[in-house]
């Protein structure tokens, strides 16, 4: 009687240890594809070709047990890989610093320091400084506000309390940028000094007198 009941034990467990196995096999290949995956996700068209890939390997998997028998182990991983594959979100563009600037025609991007406009709450920005235009963009490379550059009038870095502002003057329009911290006169400087330097001059005024005689 022991000797019949040994093999129909045995077939279980060995189908339980085969499953187990390739349970363990395939979670620790996902945690070794995760950052190769998260990278993937930076390019929209390696992330879409990454999708139909799963998709056609998880149906495949899912055909494939009527070949096989009754071992619908890889069935069900087919069915996991093919859900994930539609499931899986759409890539998002990743912009870093750079490709923004590129994409704005930047000169240069410094620290802005805290804006804080009529419409929404103060936000950690940047300033990206163009020949033409200064774009004022949150953490997320969302703009706030463009500043046209032929029209500013005043550019100027200054205390107020242990904080320290730059104001930003153009016609009918102000915006002031906040920095606190013991870096606060230094970062305010940079952003005063690199306005400056894409500032149009001036054009000097002639006296009339002067101009008259003439």
């Amino acid at each position: 009687m022991s000797t019949n009941s040994g093999p129909a034990l045995t077939r279980p467990e060995s189908l339980g240890k085969k499953l187990r196995n390739a349970a363990v096999g395939i979670l620790f290949a996902l945690v070794l594809l995760i950052p190769r995956i998260l990278h993937l996700r930076r390019n929209p068209r390696s992330w879409r070709l990454f999708c139909i890939l799963l998709g056609t390997a998880g149906a495949a998997l899912v055909i494939l047990p009527l070949g096989l028998g009754n071992n619908y182990a890889y069935a069900l991983i087919g069915m996991v890989m093919f859900i994930a594959a539609i499931l899986l979100p759409p890539a998002k563009p990743v912009f870093n610093v750079d490709d923004k600037a590129r994409e704005l025609g930047a000169l240069v991007v410094v620290n802005g320091g805290q804006y804080q406009s009529r419409s929404s709450a103060a936000a950690s920005v940047q300033l990206f400084v163009g020949a033409e235009s200064i774009s004022v963009l949150d953490s997320r490379f969302q703009p706030l506000l463009v500043i046209p550059v032929a029209e500013i009038t005043l550019a100027r870095a200054e205390q107020s309390g242990e904080d320290w502002l730059v104001r930003v003057v153009w016609p009918d329009h102000t915006a002031e940028f906040s920095y606190t911290g013991i870096f606060a006169e230094h970062l305010a400087r940079v952003a005063e000094s690199t306005l400056r330097s894409v500032m149009r001059p001036s054009l000097p005024v002639i006296p009339q007198a002067r101009a008259a005689s003439a």
